[in-house]
């Protein structure tokens, strides 16, 4: 199953998705805190904009 879901990601006019890694402040602790997820590649900036 796994090989079908992937190569179905990769056909042409499919979305892309992006791992993004955001390094932030904690509030709390004043400690670094890596938030990390995956999006669209059209949303990457939005997400990066964000505090």
């Amino acid at each position: 199953m796994a090989k079908k879901v992937v190569a179905s990601l990769k056909k042409e006019g499919g979305t892309s998705y992006t791992r993004v890694i955001k390094m932030e402040r904690s509030p709390k602790t004043g400690a670094y805190v890596f938030k990390d997820s995956i999006l669209e590649s059209s949303t990457v900036k939005d997400f990066l904009a964000k505090k």
